[in-house]
């Protein structure tokens, strides 16, 4: 069901949350569309992504540095900071985010090889996929979209993965728990090694805990800031030393700087905020 949307002239991203038995897997399924001849913008750090560009021929130009063409059906890795976009238009675009529990359900390598990185997805999955695409561009509304990619993901799940779904709650708690958690603590949490907790962030999220804190750290502040929740004066205490490592963290993950979330928010980071206020998301760490 589409619960929200967000418009900004010619460029338009709504969006629907996946079917119940889904939401441990996937974050959200969007929808964009941009009709310019031009869309050029940045996005902040943020989940994996599977996504059927239906229209449009761009570029992304990754937080490394990295710059790859974007296939026509492709799985972007986790990013781990703000993401350069390119896209000739008219751009029309449905996708879906991949939770850290939903990545081994969906592919067999680690997250870790695909951070700030982008691939063909009929690579991994098959010719097969250039039929989904068609079904999807001939669907009239989002919600039958929605259908479409639900049933797709089904397909495509290998395997269910408890041990990655209790591993990533736990993570997911951990994260939520402090502005920066101790990583003590989720060893303690999970009963592992550090050693064993940091190979599997970086099999599920594609990052160690560390980075995780701090890139969710920034998204929470990012947030808080976008919706007028706080001000930057209250978030400096949230585990941030002083000004200059609370504006070197927010532009790290989102290339951007607090007074930039203020005053003059980009459109596509405008955009895919809104996905925080959509209800009903599971796990709460979506909601960034």
């Amino acid at each position: 069901m589409a619960e929200n949307g967000s418009h900004s002239g010619a460029v338009t991203l709504d969006y629907a949350i996946p079917p119940e038995d889904l939401r441990e897997h996937l974050s959200v399924f969007y929808e964009f569309r941009a009709d310019v001849p031009v869309f050029e913008d940045t996005d902040k750090a943020d989940f994996a992504q599977f996504r059927f560009l239906f229209s449009g021929s761009g570029t992304y130009r990754f937080a490394d540095g990295h710059e790859q063409r974007a296939p026509a059906i492709q799985i972007v890795g986790a990013t781990t900071g703000p993401t350069h976009v390119r896209v000739e238009g008219p751009v029309h675009m449905f996708g879906v985010g991949i939770l850290p529990a939903g990545w081994p359900t969906l592919l067999d390598f680690e997250a870790s090889l695909l951070v700030n990185r982008v691939i063909d997805a009929t690579e991994l999955f098959g010719n097969a996929l250039n039929g989904v695409a068609d079904a999807m561009l001939a669907a009239s509304t989002i919600e039958k979209k929605v259908e479409i990619g639900s049933a797709l993901t089904r397909q495509l799940m290998a395997r269910g993965n408890s041990a990655a779904f209790d591993f990533t709650r736990i993570v997911d708690d951990w994260l939520e728990s402090s502005p920066s958690p101790h990583i003590d603590d989720l060893v303690i949490a999970t009963g592992l090694s550090r050693r064993q907790v940091e190979r599997r962030c970086n099999a599920y999220y594609g990052s160690p805990p560390k980075q995780l804190a701090r890139k969710y750290r920034a998204l929470r502040a990012t947030i808080a800031l976008a919706r007028g929740d706080a001000e930057a004066t209250t978030l400096l205490t949230e585990g941030f030393y002083d000004q200059s490592h609370f504006i070197r963290e927010i532009k790290a993950f989102t290339g951007i700087t607090p007074t930039t979330i203020t005053d003059d928010l980009p459109t596509l980071v405008a955009l895919t905020l809104k996905r925080t206020e959509l209800r009903d998301l599971s796990p709460r760490i979506t909601k960034v």
